[in-house]
């Protein structure tokens, strides 16, 4: 979700195991929450309002991005299971990146019932609820409105690195690494722009999810630029 105009108003929430975040966009900009407890959820008042624009997103590490052609509904499950552990209560659901032309398979069950709450709670001005989505999904959807070359944008939530990263209109990665601590996060992030060849000196890392200050410092360190978007 990028700024509203015309007096709208938007907001775009994260759900993880451990809690949520949310920014809510305008017309004078963004404004982030940071990392909330689930238990703060019937106190916080912006969830209690409507929004022009509403974007729920759900981290989960079980998802795989297949090319449209290859798509076959039938065989989703098998097709995610290759490269996910599936259990038997994971159901499998899918939605499409037209702009890659392919499909995003995923398991919806990670966030446990915390996104559905959400969904019930926070509604568009019309009345109508929204789907919780992958957050990887909306990491997707960001880089067609990043106007760098190299486009780099990471989320780390519930010990787990995802990253998406893409030159000019070409995909070169979309995965998830687990990590236990931000570190090692770091760790995977400058593994995979070793492999692409990609130089973090030259680049802008693009975070969906709220960083830490020393975190965000480390970072600075080795990178053109940090933002949170």
């Amino acid at each position: 979700m990028t700024e509203l105009q015309n007096n709208k108003i938007g907001i775009s929430i994260q759900v993880g195991l451990s809690g949520y975040s949310f920014k809510i966009y305008d017309n004078e900009g963004v404004k982030p929450s940071g990392w909330m407890a689930p238990e703060r959820l019937f106190s916080s008042p912006q969830m209690q309002h409507r929004y022009d624009e509403v974007e729920i997103s759900v981290f989960t590490p079980k998802f795989a991005l297949v090319p449209k052609q290859f798509y076959n509904a039938a065989s989703a499950r098998e097709m995610l299971g290759e490269v996910a552990d599936l259990s038997a209560v994971d159901s499998v659901e899918s939605v499409a990146v037209p702009q890659f032309a392919s499909v995003l398979l995923y398991s919806d069950n990670t966030g446990g019932s915390l996104p559905r709450v959400i969904a019930e709670m926070v509604l568009k001005t019309d009345g109508n609820k929204v789907s919780p989505l992958p957050e990887i999904y909306y990491m997707l959807s960001s880089l067609d409105a990043i106007g760098e070359y190299n486009k780099i944008v990471a989320s780390y939530v519930d010990g787990y690195l995802y990253l998406v990263i893409a030159q000019g209109k070409t995909l070169l990665l979309c995965n998830a690494f687990s990590a236990q601590d931000f570190t090692t996060a770091e760790y995977f992030l400058f593994l995979a722009l070793k492999k692409l060849q990609l130089n973090p000196e030259m680049s802008t890392v693009y975070f969906r999810t709220p960083l830490e200050e020393e975190d965000e410092i480390t970072l600075y360190r080795y990178f053109k630029n940090v933002e949170q978007i």
